[in-house]
């Protein structure tokens, strides 16, 4: 498996932006993200990073938010080192704090809530740090 693995390594970047494609891109970012010098470029690349959907789907069709330690490594490292790029987020209601609150994103312009109960979509979009996230003027 060592050498598959270092065969993989050393592919052109083509050959690996084409397998990286067929992946989800938080797999993608989780699995890749400094790895080494080549393919963090790559990730760091807007094909894996101006979309994320920060959610998974459950066997009975629900979406949930990502486990705990994927949840948290993309709060503390992964965000953090992408948000200039992302420009799309989907966002399960549970995790919608820590992922908008860990770092800035200056260049989003869609954010998909999912799992969102009326009362807690009043206090979002009347609480002032929702506003502050996204430097609206009010």
């Amino acid at each position: 498996m060592e050498g598959s693995l270092l065969t993989l390594i050393d592919s052109p970047d083509e050959a690996l932006l084409l397998i990286l494609k067929k992946l989800d891109n938080i797999e993608v970012l989780y699995l890749f993200i400094d790895l080494n010098k080549s393919f963090n470029k790559l990730v760091h690349d807007s094909i894996f990073t101006n979309h994320l959907t920060m959610i998974r789907c459950s066997s009975n069709g629900s979406f949930d938010r990502l486990d705990g330690h994927i949840h948290d490594r993309f709060c503390l490292q992964i965000l953090p080192s992408i948000h200039h790029n992302i420009k799309w987020l989907d966002v399960a209601c549970s995790s919608m704090e820590d992922v908008l609150l860990c770092t800035s994103y200056p260049n989003l312009s869609g954010l998909d809530l999912h799992h969102i109960e009326r009362d807690i979509a009043l206090r979002i979009f009347t609480d002032e740090w929702f506003f502050d996230v996204f430097s609206f003027n009010h």
